[in-house]
């Protein structure tokens, strides 16, 4: 509150000089960073999230297989619907919204490799369904990041893939082998607890491209890990999104299906995302009550992530108590994470405070 109110005081010119760095007030270190938090005083003060929300505040998924064309699909929409555009969020996801935006060392982004699950998925060391985990606490924390962005500015978001698309790969693993029965057992659960936290999405666009022309897509890119992906796993992938995934996002949101010719016209896309009647889904009964609950979450990374500690012994992603610490402590002391944004100004390596 007092810093609140220091800032309706009219700035000296020293004061002025020093807007885009840091400050010193009252023995309390501040910065350029420094942003107020939604709360449950600005909720009793008349925040209301229902003011921000417009017929384009819609959150819209791009699902498909790998190399469908997901990226500038839901990079078109963004830009033709005024949206927020999120790309599929990979294993870097947290170390290139959070510190200095550097990719973090294998350690401290999930012990897991993306390449070498395609060049050895069967791995003994637990890394297939290390990755899938971690990927899918990435996805978490970027769902939250969209679900915050719309609730606090009424902005739509388009994201590449989501949570609610993500057992589509497990299935595909564990019917190839790559992963045990007891890995599945132990995902299902940590979607049981989180998605009923959130909002699905109010439109699930999937582009059907055949495994035939998957594959075709992926020599020419040349990726030599890529070029490693078996037909039976593309198929896989493409049965469990037919199967499952779409007969389940039907009952929950609106479903748009293209073939990998007719996502190509964009904006026959969005004319097709504009006449949706968008008449079904937990949408349709959130109140600004609900809004407010919901935002409090998403804000919180902390406890997004709490929701997929599942208190059981995984060979594939339990550490002891010890190395989970020294982990930890380091990755503190990594740059732009040893202080709570707001209280430093970072130039370089060092912390320097003006005075």
């Amino acid at each position: 509150m007092a810093l609140r109110l220091l800032r309706l005081v009219p700035a000296s010119a020293p004061l002025r000089s020093l807007a885009s760095g840091a400050q010193r007030v009252g023995q309390i270190h501040t910065s350029a960073h420094c942003k107020l938090r939604y709360g449950r005083l600005a909720f009793l003060l008349g925040d209301r999230t229902t003011k921000n929300l417009n017929e384009y505040s819609r959150v819209i998924t791009v699902d498909g297989n790998i190399c469908a064309g997901k990226n500038r699909l839901a990079k078109e929409i963004a830009e033709k619907l005024g949206m927020k555009h999120f790309p599929e969020a990979g294993i870097q996801y947290s170390s290139s919204t959070t510190g200095d935006g550097r990719p973090l060392d294998t350690e401290f982004s999930g012990s897991c490799s993306l390449e070498k699950f395609y060049d050895d998925p069967k791995s003994n060391d637990g890394n297939s369904y290390r990755l899938q985990s971690w990927l899918y606490a990435s996805r978490l924390l970027q769902y939250s990041d969209a679900l915050e962005h719309l609730l606090s500015t009424g902005q739509g978001v388009v994201l590449e893939r989501s949570i609610y698309s993500d057992f589509v790969f497990l299935e595909a693993m564990y019917n190839q082998g790559f992963i045990r029965k007891q890995c599945v057992d132990h995902y299902n659960e940590i979607k049981r607890l989180t998605l009923p936290e959130y909002l699905p999405p109010h439109a699930a666009i999937y582009i059907d491209v055949p495994v035939p022309e998957i594959q075709r897509r992926i020599q020419k890119k040349g990726d030599p890990h890529e070029m490693k992906v078996t037909s039976a796993y593309l198929q896989d992938i493409e049965d469990a999104y037919k199967k499952t995934f779409l007969p389940k996002m039907s009952e929950i949101c609106e479903v748009l299906v293209y073939s990998d010719w007719e996502a190509e016209d964009s904006t026959k896309v969005v004319e097709d995302i504009e006449y949706l009647n968008y008449d079904k889904g937990p949408w349709l009964q959130q109140d600004d009550r609900t809004f407010h609950y919901l935002r409090m979450l998403v804000q919180d990374k902390i406890e997004v992530l709490n929701f997929t500690a599942v208190p059981i012994y995984l060979p594939e992603i339990t550490i002891g108590a010890h190395q989970g610490t020294r982990i930890y402590d380091s990755f503190r002391e990594l740059p732009g994470r040893k202080y709570a944004p707001g209280f430093n100004a970072e130039v370089g390596d060092k912390w320097i405070w003006l005075k």
